[in-house]
């Protein structure tokens, strides 16, 4: 079995998977609230003790593990930007007795999951070349803003992690002009992509149109904004009509999101392709697919032709980064032992 892990600042998802066919199979998964608990260690051992209607795993049966993290891991170590953990293989890999412990940046592990994804669970949004082979970028809106690069080499793509959307935010309008003087205000200095690309980008959004265009935020919205999460609030609103303020943010976030889109196509040169991440595109395709984010995504000037040729997808399988984190927990553990599972299951060990 293989353990794997997307590890979130407000949530652990956590799976056992073996392998059928030479595909991944999921064995059983869970979610953890991340600020419940401590540590990293305690939420495994809570997964893998079971409960009154889930046996407990023999960790003897478990080869390899691998937990997708935000941020940069350095020489198997990483301290969370969002939870007061620091991670280290060495210490996870004596704690929970499973010899081959790896962490990895999670938008790699999303990069490794792709290829394990059934046709179904990826939405073309541009179709772009879609015989066209090379580079592909991964941009993901969820809490935060993720990249990777994925790097063709003739045979694979090659996730390489990165911290794109932490770079400084390019405004483009008289709109985004405003906002950004806004955001340097609240914030009280710089402002990132991720200030505007992410969920809490959203809130940023609405904030801004609010308080400096002024736009009208009935008394109905209010209210659902203090009793619910206001990102699905703001999300459904724009969505289904009901107020045009969330139809301007949603609008003004998809526009960002596809400028800097447009911009990691730009810099990896992804003729391969685009993949949108996390979790925000798929449950607002609606959304996405309005035309805001294409036309920023293309609007790159002389460089348009180019962009126009680059497909766009976006990930709909949540458990993408699960299924990369195991993808390379049992690679990494195959090139150690000399034994593959996946290669197992084909019958070719």
């Amino acid at each position: 079995m293989i353990l794997a892990g997307d590890v979130g600042g407000t949530k652990v998802h956590l799976a056992l998977y073996d392998f059928a066919g030479g595909r991944l199979h999921a064995i059983r998964d869970r979610k953890f609230p991340a600020h419940q608990f401590s540590s990293l260690e305690e939420i495994v051992n809570r997964f893998l003790t079971g409960d009154e209607d889930t046996p407990a795993t023999n960790r003897a049966d478990i080869v390899a593990a691998c937990f997708g993290c935000p941020g940069p891991v350095r020489d198997g170590r990483l301290k969370l930007t969002n939870l007061p953990w620091v991670l280290d293989v060495r210490d996870l890999s004596r704690s929970l007795s499973i010899q081959h412990v790896f962490l990895i940046n999670d938008l790699e592990a999303n990069g490794y999951g792709i290829p394990e994804l059934a046709p179904e669970m990826i939405y073309t949004l541009h179709e772009g070349n879609p015989e066209a082979t090379g580079h592909q970028g991964l941009v993901s809106a969820g809490t935060g803003l993720g990249q990777a690069l994925l790097i063709w080499d003739g045979k694979r793509h090659n996730p390489i992690p990165s911290e794109g959307g932490h770079c400084d935010f390019a405004a483009r309008s008289n709109r985004e002009i405003a906002m950004l003087e806004y955001l340097r205000s609240t914030l009280k200095g710089r402002v990132s992509f991720e200030r505007v690309v992410s969920g809490l980008g959203i809130q940023n959004v609405y904030r801004f149109l609010r308080e400096v265009e002024k736009l009208d935020e009935p008394q109905w919205l209010r209210d659902r904004m203090a009793a619910e999460d206001p990102n699905a609030v703001i999300g459904e609103c724009a969505e289904d009509g009901s107020s045009s303020i969330c139809f301007e943010t949603m609008k003004t976030f998809a526009s960002a999101y596809g400028a800097e889109a447009g911009n990691l196509a730009l810099k990896v040169l992804a003729t391969g392709g685009i993949y949108l991440g996390g979790g925000i595109a798929p449950k607002r395709l609606k959304t996405m697919k309005n035309g805001f984010f294409m036309q920023a995504f293309l609007d790159k000037g002389r460089m348009s032709p180019l962009l126009q040729a680059i497909p766009v997808r976006i990930i709909l399988d949540e458990t993408c980064a699960l299924l990369g984190a195991a993808a390379y927990a049992e690679a990494r553990a195959a090139e150690v032992a000399g034994f593959s599972e996946r290669a197992k299951s084909l019958g070719q060990a």
